[in-house]
């Protein structure tokens, strides 16, 4: 019996401090009961008070034991926590994605302007320019472009010389020349549908450079072998068709012409966007 304490306590002193604790009072009690057989009692009484004993002292170990797990608990682990993974950073938004997109233009618009035709039979620039000046609200006379223009009696020379009386009355200068060389191509007659809308857009008249002969969306035939000047003054159809302002009729002051054939009708020469 001896022996068997001994290892109970060796036991015992490598475990948990609770565990010893809970240990040490079992070897008290076993001491206890060990020596009350050892006398030879074998009394009742002996075994009831050594009974008494366990049955007191088993709510304290539990206790014991209680606040021994709180205490190793409450020791903060050693073992490293595992790091938290990075938070995705949100990517900085595409200025091309959030750039408001522009309105798309009207299918169709006409400019509000005043018509004028021309005073003398070499003055069309001039009188072209002022009707496309009307469209954006500027108010001049035919007379009074005529030193811009270099005009005489000659007439005016070429599409710069509208587009440099054109910026002269405009803010910005927003006026560019554009050149038909030769017998328009395709790319020339989109890229006049496009300078046409977005001048109208913009609330510019244009003025065309034109020379030969062209037919209108209603079958007038119009004819100026020698060159003439008109201001476009509106588009529909997106620009497939526009409205032109001629000064050289007052009594057929203004019709539509496809931009196709607006664009051969410009052929050499040019036009002010």
């Amino acid at each position: 019996m001896k022996h068997t304490l001994k290892r109970q306590l060796r036991r015992l002193a490598t475990e948990r401090p609770y565990q010893i604790v809970a240990g040490s009072a079992a070897a008290l009690v076993l001491a206890s009961g060990t020596g009350a057989l050892l006398a030879g009692t074998g009394d009742a009484p002996v075994r009831q008070e050594t009974t008494a004993a366990v049955s007191e002292l088993a709510p304290r170990l539990g206790d014991v034991a209680t606040r021994s797990q709180e205490r190793i608990a409450a020791v903060p682990s050693t073992s490293p926590s595992p790091k938290a993974s990075p938070t995705a950073t949100s990517a900085k938004p595409d200025p091309d994605l959030t750039r408001k997109a522009a309105p798309k233009p009207p299918s169709t618009k006409v400019l509000d302007y005043t018509y004028e035709a021309q005073t003398a039979y070499w003055n069309c620039g001039p009188a072209a320019v002022r009707n496309a000046l009307s469209a954006s609200g500027v108010e001049t006379t035919q007379d009074a472009m005529v030193a811009p223009l270099n005009a005489g009696e000659n007439g005016t020379n070429s599409a710069e010389d509208t587009t440099r009386g054109l910026n002269q009355m405009v803010k910005g200068n927003p006026y560019r020349t554009h050149v038909i060389p030769g017998p328009a191509t395709p790319a020339q007659m989109d890229q006049l549908q496009a300078d046409v809308v977005k001048a109208i857009t913009d609330g510019r008249g244009v003025v065309a450079n034109i020379v030969g002969s062209a037919t209108d969306t209603d079958g007038g035939w119009h004819s100026f072998p020698g060159g003439h000047y008109i201001a476009v003054v509106g588009y529909k159809n997106d620009g497939r068709t526009v409205r032109i302002a001629d000064s050289a009729n007052p009594a057929l002051p203004a019709y539509w012409i496809t931009t196709i054939d607006l664009a051969n009708w410009m052929a050499t020469r040019g036009y002010s966007a």
